[in-house]
């Protein structure tokens, strides 16, 4: 069993950042795929970034390319998104998610259906 917990979602100016962690319970963590979802309100579940258990390789959408670092701390058992220059349409609540068989991916997948477990959700409003 893999629970999740995210932490650092609020309220935040356009051209703001903030920095969402995941806390994460389970032996074999280190070699999950991690990654970060978000949804907004009348919007499917979108892919932001992943994250391999090395760290060496990560993914991203292209819309948070340049602005969103993804990482991890295989002894903490964390994983991190930082977010920079947020833009309104960043708005969303952000979810953390594991997928246990990602290590024998070829690529980071970005279908939420490749990811087994998944965190409650942390809140993120960009105001303009």
């Amino acid at each position: 069993q893999v629970q999740l917990v995210e932490s650092g979602g609020g309220l935040v100016q356009t051209g703001g950042s903030l920095r969402l962690s995941c806390a994460a319970s389970g032996r074999t963590f280190s070699s999950y795929v991690m990654g970060w979802f978000r949804q907004a309100p009348g919007k499917e579940r979108e892919f932001v970034a992943g994250i391999r258990w090395s760290g060496s390789s990560t993914r991203y959408v292209d819309s948070v390319k340049g602005r969103f670092t993804i990482s991890r701390d295989n002894v903490k058992n964390t994983v991190s998104l930082q977010m920079n220059n947020l833009k309104a349409e960043d708005s969303a609540v952000y979810y953390c998610a594991a997928a246990t068989g990602g290590s024998r991916w070829v690529v980071i997948r970005q279908g939420s259906s490749n990811y087994d477990y998944w965190g409650q959700g942390t809140q993120v409003t960009v105001s303009s």
